[in-house]
C-alpha cells in the first residue's frame, strides 16, 4: 500500500477533543465554588464526574445538564456549601473523595464522604493527615486511613508541606484547603505531577 502526501498552505477548520475527566470533576468543582454562572462543555458524563455532580448537589449546589449535554453551575462562592442532610456517596470515584475531602476540610458543618468496596480499600491516610495538621476536624476508619471520613469543622492554618509522593489528587486537595485557609498553604513536591488545577483556578483569577 502506498499513500501519497502534498503539501499544504494552511489547514483550517475545527475539531472537538475527547471529553477529559480529570478536567470535568476539576471544572465542575470549581465552578461550584466560584461566584457567578458558568458553562461547561464537552463535560464528561461517566459514573465518576457524576458522583461528584451529585456530592456537590447534596452540599447545595445548583447544577443543571442542558439539552445539549452542558453543564451549567451557578456558584455563590466558597463559603456556599451547605451542611449535607445524607453521607455524600462518591460511588467509585477516588478523584472525587480526594478532591472533596480538600473542600470539606475545616467547613463549619459535620459531613461524611464514603463510597463502594474498593473506596472504601483506597488509601487515604496521606490525604488527611496533611489537612489535620492544617487543624481540620477529621476522623475516618483505620487510624485515619480509609473511608468513610468524617469532617466536624476545625480553622484552617498555613502550614508548608513536603508531600511524600508526586501526586496531583493530593496536591489538589491541599490547594483547595489552602484556597479557604488564612495565609493559604506552601505545597513542596518531589517531583513534577499533572498540574490541571493550578492551571485552571489560576485561569480563573487564584493566585497559585
Amino acid at each position: 500500500m502506498e499513500f501519497y502526501l502534498y503539501k499544504s498552505n494552511s489547514l483550517r477548520g475545527e475539531i472537538t477533543i475527547p471529553p477529559d475527566k480529570s478536567m470535568s470533576h476539576r471544572a465542575v468543582m470549581f465552578n461550584s465554588l466560584a461566584a457567578g454562572k458558568a458553562k461547561i462543555s464537552n463535560f464528561l458524563m461517566g459514573e465518576d464526574c457524576l458522583s461528584t455532580i451529585s456530592v456537590l448537589k447534596k452540599l447545595g449546589s445548583k447544577i443543571d445538564i442542558d439539552s445539549a449535554q452542558n453543564v451549567i453551575t451557578y456558584g455563590q462562592g466558597m463559603n456556599s456549601l451547605k451542611e449535607p442532610k445524607e453521607i455524600l456517596n462518591v460511588g467509585n470515584s477516588g478523584t472525587t473523595i480526594r478532591l472533596m475531602s480538600g473542600v470539606l476540610a475545616g467547613r463549619r458543618f459535620r459531613s461524611v464522604l464514603d463510597g463502594d468496596e474498593s473506596i472504601r480499600r483506597r488509601p487515604m491516610g496521606r490525604v488527611v493527615k496533611p489537612l489535620k495538621m492544617m487543624g481540620a476536624n477529621i476522623n475516618a476508619k483505620n487510624n485515619n486511613e480509609n473511608a468513610p471520613i468524617e469532617f466536624r469543622g476545625g480553622e484552617l492554618k498555613n502550614i508548608d508541606y513536603d508531600m511524600p509522593v508526586a501526586s496531583a489528587q493530593l496536591k489538589s486537595a491541599l490547594i483547595l484547603a489552602g484556597l479557604r485557609s488564612k495565609d493559604g498553604i506552601t505545597i513542596n513536591q518531589p517531583a513534577l505531577s499533572r498540574d490541571h488545577t493550578e492551571r485552571l483556578l489560576g485561569f480563573m483569577g487564584a493566585t497559585i
